[in-house]
């Protein structure tokens, strides 16, 4: 949880760079090269080094070097419908969401 914290003041391009960062460290610790990686993921080589360089990759790319790093069950809390503690907590969220903005005249 507190990786996501640390993404919240981020700009997108500093996100994709941190994330780029922490699979190359992941990468390390598995003894990977990049072209190695690259073959497991099931994308071309140059692909890899860009991502590694610049964060820059397709969501597919990005999934497909989840997978090849076996961590791929990490996106099942990204976008995740929200946990609710009690039906207070479900009420109040749908009270909020009523609310509308003044139409502009």
């Amino acid at each position: 949880m507190n990786n996501i914290l640390s993404f919240i003041s981020n700009s997108p391009n500093e996100v994709a760079t941190q994330l780029a960062t922490r699979v190359k460290a992941r990468r390390l610790e598995l003894n990977l090269t990049q072209e190695g990686l690259a073959t497991r993921a099931g994308i071309k080589f140059a692909t890899y080094r860009r991502f590694e360089q610049t964060g820059e990759i397709s969501l597919r790319g990005l999934i497909q070097i989840a997978f090849a790093l076996n961590t791929l069950s990490e996106f099942d809390n990204l976008f995740a419908q929200k946990q609710y503690q009690s039906l207070d907590d479900v009420l109040n969220e749908q009270k909020a969401n009523r609310k509308r903005g003044k139409k502009n005249e």
